[in-house]
């Protein structure tokens, strides 16, 4: 299957994508590359091999939960450019 740069565009066009004509040549090749490939792997014969999630045998690894001794408020504040009211003060984001 091969796709075409009328299909590129079209897909652009839904994803209100504006691309030059340079890109739409460039991801036309790309995603026949991708298709090409995984037309490769769908000839590989996989019968007997389980399905998987991940290669590797993972296992969580937790650590104990201990208590620690933590930060005082003025010294969690001492380094801050700026605090108010005992908590960081920080640049406005939002507007009005």
């Amino acid at each position: 299957m091969k796709i075409s740069m009328a299909e590129v565009e079209h897909v652009a066009r839904l994803a209100r994508l504006e691309l030059t004509p340079e890109e739409k040549e460039k991801f036309t090749h790309q995603l026949n590359d991708i298709l090409e490939f995984a037309a490769k792997l769908q000839a590989i014969d996989t019968e007997g091999v389980p399905p998987t999630s991940h290669v590797l045998n993972l296992k969580n690894v937790w650590r104990e939960d201990e208590v620690h001794d933590w930060l005082t408020q003025e010294e969690a504040l001492a380094n801050a450019p700026a605090a108010a009211d005992g908590c960081f003060q920080v640049p406005r984001i939002i507007e009005e």
